[in-house]
């Protein structure tokens, strides 16, 4: 399982301050803080750039690579920034990883990128026409990307398809559809394709003392499903990875003795699995 480390994002406060900034401290505190913590890339995400990309994506990655000897993974949407931080890349800890391209044309490009620099790229799951309804639409929009990449001379080992982890405050039914995405994902090629979800997602608009839950035993599920990478925190994973066999064991119907961890594992797994109706109160329920 191949852990993206997520926290070096523009959306978090500190983060930002220190891109505007241009310091570095904070920057490879994190990032060694994620490599330490078990992820084997780190997500360089600087949102659209429209204005300064280039140089921020390039401070960014020679940022981290000074401190972290880890692939990164570049999170922007601005492709100018992408291949200005694809030039200074340091192959040697591994490929870069491209996030992302979709089914949208003006994502199109992005291929031609990682074709040119020989590196990962993430498939998203999603046209210009709006949100994938179930897993499905989610596998035959990857049929079309795999196709694409392909004519863009992208080898399908350099593709990780993302099914689109949706919220689960608004957007319930969408927590399972994924989970069935991931496993019809791998029965589109031979060997099976790479996958990755930007995990905390699930979690965005939930309270602080639920978020945790939700990422790490929605992980755990999507693991069981085949799930190979996942954009999230290190941290979190790791804990998650030393409590799989209590969940595996909640899944199989087992009961533990921890009546507290029994009682948030099945009642998380409940919400996940659409078998009870979400609410940020559904621990006290």
């Amino acid at each position: 399982m191949l852990i993206i480390g997520e926290k070096l994002s523009i959306i978090a406060k500190r983060v930002r301050e220190a891109m505007m900034k241009k310091d570095k401290g904070p920057i490879q505190e994190i990032a060694t803080a994620q490599w330490k913590a078990g992820s084997g890339m780190i997500d360089a995400n600087i949102g659209p750039a429209e204005d300064g990309g280039e140089d921020l994506m390039q401070w960014m990655v020679t940022t981290i690579q000074e401190v972290v000897q880890l692939p990164i993974c570049l999170d922007t949407t601005n492709a100018q920034a992408i291949e200005a931080g694809l030039k200074v890349h340091n192959d040697t800890w591994g490929k870069a990883l491209i996030n992302s391209t979709s089914n949208d044309p003006e994502r199109f490009p992005i291929l031609e990128l990682a074709a040119k620099y020989n590196c990962g790229v993430i498939g998203l799951t999603v046209g210009k026409g709006g949100l994938p309804a179930d897993a499905e639409e989610r596998t035959a929009i990857a049929s079309e990307i795999m196709a694409r990449a392909m004519e863009y001379g992208v080898p399908l080992e350099d593709i990780y398809l993302d099914p689109l982890v949706l919220q689960i405050a608004t957007t319930q039914d969408q927590a399972v559809k994924v989970i069935e995405a991931v496993k019809m994902f791998q029965e589109i090629n031979d060997p099976p394709m790479k996958t990755v979800v930007g995990l905390s997602n699930i979690s965005n608009g939930c309270p602080k003392h639920v978020r945790p839950l939700l990422n790490k035993y929605y992980f755990i599920m999507l693991m069981n499903a085949g799930l190979t990478s996942a954009i999230a925190d290190a941290h979190e994973m790791a804990e998650a990875l030393e409590e799989k066999n209590l969940v595996d064991d909640v899944l199989a119907g087992k009961k533990i003795d921890d009546r507290q961890k029994m009682t948030e594992i099945t009642k998380t797994i409940d919400v996940i699995m659409g078998k009870t109706l979400y609410a940020h109160s559904y621990l006290e329920m």
